[in-house]
């Protein structure tokens, strides 16, 4: 085999990116937009040592999976990747990836509920992140697979509609007042992201404009634009982010006009959301993901619980009404004072909130007396750190619910967690439509 090749095959698999993979004499190629079970005609554009990598060039044998993708922009745009899978295909392949892992990365027997998916996996997005760039004119987008280029779009199909007209009328309103825009290989210029952030049981929008310099000009009259035009938004902000990076937001915000946060509504409870607040961006999904967490930790009014990796409070103060008292730990000490205000909001007087790594803090907590008889676990997608595993190990709580949104890393830790512990079962969630995230809510309980 060799590069350039024309070849057909069967598709037998597909990799974590959600890529075909069809193997020749045993040597495997993966090829984007292809679905389980097809037979392709593919072209080779790629060869290593253990794989390679082709692209589509016909299809022999369509499977009755696919579907046209309904996105005008798929495939240009890098922000979805399996939308030529129909919607109960793609909840197959998430749920066997997280059973795939179990196999290879554990050898453990953990059962696995079936995935919890979307009843319409559109437009689910509270939280739009778009680029900047001027071309011949100024242009907002998504990036292109692998790259900085961006798509130019007027419409996203899993954001809310309410971004798109947003997005759009603040597009023509900056190429009327020529706004400075980034240049990143120059690292000239002024306005690099626009971000959208909305509630969705409570009609609240923030929009904030992500800049290099600390004064964005015409400011005031770009808010008091969008602000009339778009009664819903309540917030403008300005993130200043000066420094030569990928990250989109930088460590500074300040506000233009209108509140400094917004609000919404899990459930029965309600959270003030900032700029820089951690916050899910599947609402529906969301009140899944915690009822399902909520469900594993089978609390009855007596039990103290630690939210560890506890964020602004959102899975904690979820708990907070079924336990005796909830302790909540992050080490950003801004998110900590989110989680005391929003406890505050809510009415919630059995919380404790304190920042600070999650290991020193829950050792202080157990020479304090903290007995917990439940620990969240909520990590960020690298996972636990080993201390943290560790202090677990030796604080010996009840019960372990894990709540993970990288399933990899989530293997990694229960084998670490599987010599005192039970690993009782696993469901995974579908928290991302028409892309191959998959998160998962592990259920650990005490051995003997």
């Amino acid at each position: 085999m060799n590069k350039n090749d024309i070849l057909t095959g069967r598709v037998i698999d597909y990799t974590h990116e959600g890529n075909g993979v069809i193997k020749f004499d045993g040597y495997p190629i993966f090829v984007p937009n292809t679905v389980k079970g097809e037979k392709v005609t593919v072209k080779v554009i790629k060869m290593s040592k253990g794989f390679g990598i082709g692209r589509l060039v016909s299809i022999v044998e369509e499977s009755p999976d696919r579907v046209t993708p309904p996105c005008i922009y798929y495939y240009q745009c890098g922000g979805c990747n399996i939308q030529h899978l129909s919607y109960d295909a793609q909840l197959q392949m998430k749920e066997e990836q997280v059973r795939n892992l179990i196999r290879k990365m554990t050898k453990l027997d953990i059962p696995v509920r079936p995935i919890i998916g979307m009843e319409n996996p559109w437009r689910y997005r509270n939280k739009s992140q778009l680029p900047v760039k001027r071309e011949d004119e100024i242009v907002t987008g998504f990036y292109r697979p692998r790259s900085h280029d961006i798509v130019p779009i007027e419409e996203c199909i899993i954001q809310k509609e309410s971004h798109d007209d947003i997005m759009n009328e603040l597009r023509r309103l900056l190429n009327e007042l020529n706004v400075s825009i980034y240049d990143e290989r120059r690292h000239s210029g002024n306005l690099r992201h626009i971000v959208i952030r909305s509630g969705t049981r409570i009609d609240e929008t923030m929009l904030v404009l992500v800049t290099k310099n600390s004064r964005l000009e015409q400011a005031d009259v770009i808010a008091e634009h969008m602000m009339t035009k778009f009664p819903a938004i309540v917030s403008v902000r300005q993130n200043i982010n000066p420094e030569r990076t990928n990250v989109i937001m930088g460590s500074k915000s300040k506000t233009i006009r209108g509140k400094d946060e917004i609000q919404d509504q899990l459930a029965e409870l309600k959270f003030e959301i900032s700029d820089m607040s951690f916050y899910q961006v599947n609402h529906e999904q969301t009140e899944k993901l915690y009822q399902q967490a909520l469900d594993y930790a089978e609390l009855n009014g007596r039990q103290n619980v630690i939210d560890s990796y506890c964020g602004v409070g959102t899975i904690g103060l979820f708990m907070a009404a079924h336990a005796e008292r909830v302790y909540g730990v992050e080490i950003v000490e801004k998110a900590i004072k989110d989680a005391e205000k929003n406890a505050a909001l809510n009415g919630l007087s059995n919380t404790h909130f304190e920042a600070g790594k999650a290991e020193d803090i829950i050792i202080k907590w157990q020479q304090q007396g903290v007995k917990p008889h439940v620990v969240m676990i909520d990590p960020p997608r690298k996972g636990c750190d080993p201390l943290f595993i560790d202090t677990l190990k030796a604080l010996k709580p009840e019960r372990i619910v894990y709540v993970s949104c990288n399933p990899a890393t989530l293997m990694r830790d229960i084998q670490s967690l599987a010599e005192l512990y039970i690993i009782d079962e696993m469901t995974p969630v579908d928290m991302f439509p028409q892309t191959t995230h998959v998160e998962a809510v592990c259920r650990m309980t005490l051995k003997g």
